[in-house]
């Protein structure tokens, strides 16, 4: 993903301002909004030092505040250990690892077979495997003038979102919202001009529950006709603000930051499902590991009907060996992955607004961690 760093940071820390720890994901590289929160000497006096020197790690600029709060709290603890995680974006990080330059790296979807293939030879007798660890929301903003509360399903979305609804007052909204006063106003669609893991998701999103209305294939580029684009979240969700009629997709911490009103999603459960950290939290429950052995990919369930299950989320992986990590830096590798995977790592996301593990998931993780070899 493409970084807009100075515009990000100003929209994360106004967000930081505004809303006292309720802020979401920032998939697509929300700079430095950690407050030094995180349980602090008490979340210090839990975590197991192990090895020494200097931990190097990169990739994922979505949980890059995550990485930064554990490495101080992390950093407390333990002295001997200095560890470095660059937010370079997935692919970078990942590139790193299968380099050898980095103990672990950070990414927003899954290894790819050629990836693990690739990675047979840094993983000496292993392979890289992906361990889940930060999950979020991702909202869908609207600025429609008189209308403070929106149900739409995917299928909506996806003919929206596709230049096939061009109306705020068609027929298929005013069904999803009887009650509301949708005006004669042309829809204002706008989406990524980046490639970034939020499109992807979001797309897997209206691929998965409107197959029929999103006729495309998902990715990080968009495929969608017709709309209007702008770079980075920042972007995107600045046009929401300013342009009436505006619709998008972005990291609920940019609808927080600015203000924006965000879509009730209709998945088929009793009842609409609203953009928060619990409800993403409840939606990877859902999610299958699709990964074997140590390795837990997991399967999102973006067309989960689940109560209170908010479909569109992201899900970032830490990537190491399962055999075959460096003898120089696996000690300090499985301390600290043990560390942000426990109780007091996955509970200090949501101070910062992102969505923890759900346990059943998390207690894998730690399982797979502690094989590390």
């Amino acid at each position: 993903m493409k970084l807009q760093r100075k515009n990000r940071l100003r929209a994360i820390a106004a967000g930081a301002l505004v809303v006292s720890g309720v802020l979401v994901l920032s998939a697509c590289g929300s700079d430095d909004n950690s407050s030094g929160g995180g349980g602090g000497s008490k979340a210090a006096a839990n975590i197991k030092c192990d090895g020494k020197g200097q931990l190097l790690a990169s990739g994922s600029s979505a949980q890059k505040n995550a990485m930064d709060l554990w490495i101080k709290n992390y950093g407390g603890a333990c002295s001997d250990t200095k560890l470095n995680y660059k937010a370079t974006g997935s692919g970078a990080g990942i590139q790193e690892f299968l380099q050898g330059k980095t103990a672990f790296a950070g990414s927003d979807s899954a290894l790819k077979p050629e990836e693990i293939k690739s990675s047979e030879k840094v993983c000496k007798g292993g392979k890289a495997i992906d361990l889940p660890m930060v999950g979020g929301p991702i909202a869908v903003g609207f600025n429609v003038p008189g209308v403070d509360k929106l149900t739409l399903d995917a299928d909506t979305l996806a003919k929206i979102f596709n230049s096939d609804i061009k109306e705020w007052n068609d027929p298929a909204i005013k069904k999803l919202n009887p009650d509301a006063k949708l005006p004669s106003l042309k829809i204002q669609a706008f989406h990524r001009s980046d490639e970034s893991g939020t499109t992807d998701n979001f797309t897997k999103y209206l691929k998965a529950a409107a197959p029929k209305s999103w006729p495309h294939e998902p990715g990080k580029a968009w495929e969608g006709k017709g709309g209007q684009s702008a770079d980075g979240s920042s972007g995107v969700s600045s046009q929401v603000k300013q342009v009436s009629g505006a619709i998008s997709y972005f990291e609920l911490s940019y609808a927080t930051a600015n203000s924006i009103k965000t879509v009730d999603l209709d998945t088929g459960a009793s009842t609409p499902v609203q953009a928060t950290v619990e409800n993403a939290s409840k939606a990877i429950s859902e999610a299958k590991i699709a990964g074997s052995g140590s390795d837990l990919a997991l399967e999102l369930a973006y067309d989960t009907k689940a109560a209170n299950a908010y479909p569109i989320t992201l899900v970032t992986y830490e990537i190491a060996c399962d055999k075959g990590n460096k003898a120089s830096t696996l000690a300090a590798t499985k301390s600290f992955l043990t560390y942000i995977a426990g109780e007091d790592g996955q509970t200090s996301l949501k101070e910062l607004g992102y969505a923890p593990l759900p346990a059943e998931i998390a207690t894998k993780v730690r399982e797979s961690i502690k094989t590390l070899s």
